[in-house]
């Protein structure tokens, strides 16, 4: 008589939040994570377009490329969509309006606009969860959220708004944005090498918002727009232990030193004290122009660029490998997250002279 077992137990999650001294809340790995495990794939609470010309070009509803043949909104006639569920949808309310009454669409500020009309118009829940991210707000970006938000409130004079509709709601909308959202690139194509750069929309992902920055990251985020969803998913770049804080890099790698400590300070409100910025920070002028030209020689750091840095030409996207097979077995296939090439792992240069270790990487 045959007997019937019980399936193996699934893993536990990969990641937990958590609390961590001068780095706030937190993802750290909850068991060893293999190189290439998705760590995350996570939907957008808000996603809205680039800049009002990106309208004509994806569907304002997912972000895929339009079809030859898109659906308009039967009220704007503006924004279109590439497939009658994605129109069935719609886009957000005061964006439509907006664009039925402003059809030339030229405005300063366009990509605020167009986020604040699409968060403004998220159900209450919803909106809820976009303010309880966290926000990082200067003097400045307050004044400036000052005279968005009138420029705002001129273009909205005859819509219904919010009643929580207000100055300082609407700087504090703009921290979470400035904080917390994603590009979404364009894919690259080979006839348009500079393709990946441009940013088809952007979106606000509340589980991605809890990874903090690293300049030598462990892990990197994908989307596959075209091909599957606005989901993005976050996979390990190489072996994580256990109890080990996970973090993501909020630019490219190969953005200099003066680039990213001016970067997060302006828009994140901190200075990176990550063991590559110490490293650095430590260069005098001529050292680092030599260096951010050629990252090996006496850097510590240049194991990390040899291996997981994509070598296509101004591309600076990282690679991971691809999803360990469902038995387990880590894929030798590593995958660009900004251009999307692949390349074997034997095709890295062993010849490279690179005084960095790999050992490093678990430090």
């Amino acid at each position: 008589m045959a007997t019937s077992s019980n399936p193996p137990p699934s893993p536990p999650p990969p990641l937990q939040l958590t609390s961590l001294p001068g780095r706030g809340r937190a993802l750290i790995t909850s068991r060893a994570i293999n190189p290439g495990e998705v760590l995350l794939t996570s939907s957008p609470l808000l996603l809205y377009p680039s800049s009002f010309s990106s309208l004509s070009s994806f569907c304002s509803r997912c972000s895929r490329s339009l079809p030859s043949a898109p659906l308009p909104c039967p009220s704007c006639h503006l924004a279109l969509f590439c497939s009658p569920s994605c129109l069935s949808l719609s886009h957000p309310h005061l964006l439509c309006r907006f664009l039925l009454q402003n059809p030339n669409r030229i405005h300063p500020n366009e990509q605020e606009l167009l986020f604040l009309l699409s968060a403004y118009s998220l159900p209450p829940p919803s909106f809820g969860l976009l303010l309880s991210l966290h926000g990082h707000s200067s003097s400045s970006h307050r004044e400036e959220s000052f005279a968005i938000h009138s420029c705002l409130s001129s273009l909205l004079l005859n819509y219904s708004i919010p009643s929580t509709f207000s100055p300082e709601l609407t700087a504090e909308l703009l921290a979470r944005d400035r904080t917390n959202s994603f590009a979404l690139m364009e894919p690259f194509r080979e006839d348009d090498p500079d393709s990946h750069f441009k940013i088809r929309a952007y979106g606000v992902y509340p589980d991605a918002a809890f990874f903090n920055h690293d300049c030598l990251p462990n892990a990197c985020r994908f989307d596959y727009v075209d091909d599957r969803n606005a989901d993005i998913i976050v996979r390990a770049i190489h072996e994580i232990p256990e109890g080990r804080e996970v973090c993501i890099s909020y630019f490219p790698v190969n953005w200099t030193f003066k680039e990213r400590q001016r970067r997060l300070l302006e828009d994140y409100g901190f200075r990176c004290e990550c063991d590559r910025c110490r490293v650095e920070s430590e260069w005098k002028e001529d050292e680092m122009e030599e260096d951010e030209e050629d990252n090996n020689g006496d850097f510590p750091h240049a194991y990390f660029f040899v291996r997981f840095m994509c070598d296509r030409e101004n591309c600076g996207g990282t690679l991971a490998p691809l999803p360990p097979s469902p038995d387990g077995m880590v894929s030798d296939v590593m995958e660009c997250n900004v251009c999307g090439r692949m390349r074997k792992e034997e095709d890295v240069d062993e010849d490279d002279d690179v005084d960095g270790d790999e050992d490093m990487l678990d430090e």
